[in-house]
């Protein structure tokens, strides 16, 4: 590129990239690498300028994917970045701007071109191309790992190069380089679970900077660290509006991998937000790739049990022998990002992962006593449902599931008062308890998802969590009790719909044999399970708490009719026996207080009847409780997850759609 290639359109025809890929092989040692790392031109900024950088140097990166097994010029490039990279860090602290500019220029070309051979080849191809023996001016399979040398180097630079105004975007261009190597599954459909990425980071001698580059990334994630200002850390710009000494903010050093925009396959409110860290946002998709690589044949992922075993920095316990990569960091600080971020697909799956997989996290957070700062953006995210891909609720939902497995989350829920929940628009919620607000989103999301998605699972998720408050349920808010007997009442219409579907059905049969029939049968044995699981919950309450939710009792003498036809019903005759009981004893109480009772009253009357009531007349059923369960083989679900959040987070606009086989692009 040299001091001379400022515009986009001199770059097929610039001479050091000609050079670079070329029939001649270059010494590392040669002065044109110099001369070739100090490029300058203004960074793409747009889908449409990194496609026009892309088509212009396509016929470059042609040739050297066809001579490089000749030449070895990609290798004596990384050696060239390599030699430096041991400097870099005294190179920061002298601030050696010329020095960390030409090196972070080497990096985005590796980068650039890693991506490119990727792409074109298989991964035993891409090896050889790291192989070539300047001496022979062939391939060998003794010569030293190059491949592996430069992942190591990589790893080293994430986790000691001090991260100053100087360091930030070399720092951010090791992590994309890092996220670039993996992608090597974005060009299978199948998991991969055998690889060359699998090889270098899960043994050998990436393996000791496993728990280094795992704190590393968090603590990243943690700092959301924004971008120096452009001008802040660079040479000042030349008055000719190029030069040698252009600048790492405005250069193409800033260009093709730290682009950040958000939209694609990721959340689509966050679809033109703008990411305000580049290097927390990179540094937590590379912590969610290694997370979710494959086990090794015979080990365990090393990163994985990293993210699933490090404790908190005030906890003086040692660690386990058994425990492999641990470390510690502030819980605190970590806890107040996550709340923070919830935003983002990204961090809703690393909350998941640590809740899930991490017990001295999910000890941690269920301990807090503001655990509304966290389930408040959770709700949010339910309740935006429809802007939200299915992924991200999913997420979301796991998470309120694994924290009602918890009684004394359910219990203290119903503790902390809110007001003023401006996002929720349905009604005015001026006062409201947290437990009360979540079981309003929940059950909406029920309600959306009978009527659009019409998702099983989401629906058996959702009436799990609602199970697992249930019998934990205090002072419903009246908005809260009413929507529960609502959904009641919504399921018991679709009941009697499909039941006289299913009749006529039946009818029909008998005139016609030619004419094959629905199956209502399973619909009718599907929302039979749905409507019992409701009547559960109710009855859970009832039976463990009835003196703490009055609201619940007055709706539900409000609608007594809508319980009528399941009293006699085969299926739900024991668990309508509390339910039933309620409904009488507070209905004749109400009978002998007169007509034209005002709302006030009849709570009044409610309240005196839960005294008066004998608990032992109500029947004790086992407590609902579910867990959560990962499905087998769940890297089929979060490896494709992963990569569609790399590809719609930081690399939507490098790779193109029509190359990647892992998931399915949408049409924009």
């Amino acid at each position: 590129m040299g001091s001379n290639s400022s515009r986009l359109g001199d770059l097929p025809k610039n001479e050091y990239l000609k050079k670079l890929s070329g029939t001649e092989s270059v010494s590392e040692n040669d002065p044109f690498w110099n001369q070739l790392l100090s490029f300058s031109f203004p960074a793409p900024t747009s889908s449409t300028d990194l496609k026009l950088l892309e088509e212009a140097t396509i016929s470059v990166c042609r040739s050297l994917v066809e001579n490089n097994p000749r030449t070895g010029n990609l290798g004596a490039l990384i050696k060239v970045f390599l030699s430096r990279t041991k400097e870099l860090k005294l190179s920061a602290e002298c601030r050696n701007h010329i020095f960390i500019w030409q090196t972070n220029n080497a990096l985005f070309i590796i980068c650039y071109l890693l991506k490119v051979f990727i792409c074109e080849m298989s991964e035993e191809e891409l090896q050889l191309h790291f192989t070539y023996e300047e001496k022979s001016g062939s391939y060998s399979s003794d010569s030293e790992d190059l491949l592996e040398e430069l992942v190591c180097c990589l790893m080293q630079l994430i986790t000691d190069i001090p991260l100053i105004d100087l360091t930030y975007e070399i720092s951010v261009e090791a992590i994309s380089t890092m996220v670039v190597f993996l992608s090597c599954q974005l060009y299978h459909k199948e998991v991969l679970r055998q690889s060359i990425s699998h090889k270098y980071l899960m043994r050998g001698r990436c393996l000791p900077y496993t728990s280094k580059l795992v704190k590393t990334l968090l603590y990243n994630f943690i700092r959301q660290e924004k971008p120096p200002p452009p001008g802040a850390h660079v040479f000042p710009q030349q008055s000719d509006g190029g030069g040698l000494l252009y600048g790492l903010a405005s250069g193409v050093a800033t260009g093709l991998w730290t682009v950040f925009t958000l939209g694609g396959v990721g959340s689509k409110a966050a679809a033109t937000q703008a990411i305000s860290s580049p290097l927390a946002n990179q540094s937590l998709l590379l912590l969610l790739v290694l997370a979710n690589l494959t086990d090794a044949a015979d080990a365990p992922n090393p990163y994985r049990q990293a993210i699933i075993s490090f404790k908190n920095t005030q906890d003086n316990s040692p660690f386990p022998s058994s425990i492999p990569h641990a470390f510690q960091i502030n819980f605190n600080s970590l806890y107040t990002t996550l709340c923070e971020q919830q935003t983002s697909d990204q961090a809703t799956l690393l909350l998941y992962t640590l809740l899930h997989q991490n017990s001295n996290i999910r000890t941690y957070m269920l301990a807090r006593t503001d655990m509304e700062n966290l389930v408040l953006p959770i709700l949010e995210i339910l309740y935006h449902v429809e802007e939200r891909n299915s992924h991200h609720v999913y997420m979301a939902l796991i998470i309120l599931l694994i924290l009602t497995e918890d009684d004394g989350f359910n219990r203290s829920i119903h503790e902390v008062i809110l007001k003023n929940i401006t996002w929720y628009s349905e009604r005015v919620l001026t006062e409201i308890s947290l437990g009360s607000l979540l079981i309003l989103v929940v059950i909406r999301t029920i309600q959306y998802n009978m009527t659009r998605t019409r998702d099983k699972y989401l629906h058996t998720n959702c009436l799990a969590a609602l199970a697992n408050m249930s019998a934990q349920f205090r002072s419903l808010h009246q908005y809260a009790a009413q929507r529960i007997i609502s959904l009641f009442s919504l399921l018991s219409k679709k009941h009697n719909k499909v039941l006289e579907q299913a009749t006529q059905s039946l009818r029909g049969s008998l005139s016609s044999n030619d004419v094959p029939l629905p199956d209502y049968a399973q619909d009718l044995n599907v929302i039979e399970e749905v409507i019992r699981m409701m009547l559960e919950i109710i009855n859970s309450c009832l039976a463990t708490s009835l003196h703490h939710n009055p609201n619940l009792v007055y709706a539900l003498l409000y609608k007594r009719d809508l319980f009528e036809q399941f009293r006699t019903h085969p299926s739900f005759q024991d668990i309508m026996q509390n339910i039933d009981l309620v409904i009488t004893f507070f209905s004749s109480r109400l009978l002998q207080a007169g007509a034209e009772l005002s709302v006030e009253r009849v709570l009044e009357i409610i309240k005196q009847g839960i005294v008066a009531l004998p608990k032992d007349r109500l029947k004790k059923f086992p407590e609902l409780k579910f867990k959560y369960v990962e499905e087998e083989q769940p890297e089929e679900f979060f490896i494709p997850y992963v990569w569609s959040l790399v590809y719609s987070s930081a690399a939507g606009l490098y790779w193109s759609p029509q190359d990647i086989q892992l998931f399915t692009m949408d049409s924009d």
